[in-house]
């Protein structure tokens, strides 16, 4: 089984390779929940939702977020009677997020209601919360303690980043199954994802960090940081913020606790030495490095990405 801890839009289009050369059946995938909101009454789960669209083969390419074709008259509607309609939810967005939304009313936990979604919309593979219990990322800027999507949709992430929180994580449990699935994994991978913003929120989850470092399984970590900028999202200049080197050997640090291996693009191949030495000061062990093309700009590079992140973690593919 492979296991994959997934954010948004990256892991989304990761995802997409990894079903064109790994059986679906065959597949977990953990997924951020930091970024839930309550919009009009409605849960909404970006990250989830990018994940579902992409694998539905629904999904807006171009914007990266929301169903392709989508139509906004619910929106239009609602700005008239004085909604703050900054949030760009489709109508058949909305649709995803009331039939959500009235799951969680009748009782049942997010990974239950995400099942009766991915189900509804087709996708072959296991989707689970990195928790059922509420978790949301909050952002400190200079204008104020900011709810993400605040910051990331209604600012356009451009406040520099004092602080990031993760509300609610030390109360949170791990969502039933994830635990397992890590443990049983034959690899856990961890996608070309924000590491600050996509994949922390995950690791904050109690149990989490300690379960990857436990794993038997290898955990391949593919950089999201490409020539010192992120492919998409405010990730380089988070990282900088936070006092950090914008680079797939800072990613490499992040992780380095649980990581086996790291895959970076072909223009950071003089990282590679620096990410494969052991720091004897921190006593980091050094970790094994694959070069290749991580750029997600076809489907056929998007399985590219993939195969080569699963030789890396030592799985065969078709």
């Amino acid at each position: 089984m492979i296991t994959v801890l997934a954010g948004g839009v990256g892991a989304a289009r990761f995802l997409q390779g990894l079903l064109q050369v790994h059986p679906f059946s065959d597949v977990t995938i953990i997924s951020n929940v930091g970024d839930d909101t309550e919009l009009f009454g409605l849960h909404v789960s970006p990250d989830i939702d990018a994940v579902l669209y992409h694998l539905a083969g629904l999904a807006d390419e171009e914007r990266g977020f929301g169903v392709r074709d989508d139509t906004f008259h619910t929106l239009d509607a609602l700005s008239r009677f004085g909604y703050d309609t900054w949030f760009r939810l489709g109508d058949r967005d909305l649709a995803t997020c009331l039939t959500r939304t009235h799951l969680l009313r009748r009782g049942l936990t997010l990974a239950e209601a995400t099942a009766e979604v991915a189900r509804a919309l087709a996708v072959p593979a296991a989707i689970i919360p990195a928790t059922n219990d509420r978790l949301r990322t909050k952002i400190r800027t200079d204008a104020g303690l900011l709810d993400f999507q605040e910051f990331f949709v209604k600012r356009r992430a451009a406040d520099p980043v004092r602080e990031i929180i993760f509300d609610g994580a030390d109360s949170a449990r791990p969502a039933d199954g994830v635990l397992e699935a890590i443990a049983s994994a034959d690899a856990v991978l961890v996608t070309p994802s924000n590491p600050l913003i996509s994949i922390a929120p995950i690791l904050a989850v109690p149990g989490l960090r300690d379960a990857l470092r436990d794993t038997r399984a290898k955990v391949v970590a593919v950089s999201p940081i490409v020539g010192g900028a992120a492919i998409k999202g405010p990730a380089a200049r988070m990282l900088r913020d936070q006092g950090l080197e914008a680079s797939a050997a800072t990613v490499a640090r992040l992780y380095a606790d649980f990581l086996d291996a790291i895959v970076i693009d072909s223009v950071d191949a003089d990282l590679a030495p620096r990410i494969e030495a052991a720091d004897p000061h921190s006593g980091r062990q050094g970790m094994a490095v694959t070069v290749t093309d991580t750029i997600m700009s076809s489907m056929e590079r998007k399985a590219a990405l993939a195969r080569a992140t699963l030789r890396a973690a030592g799985v065969s593919t078709s």
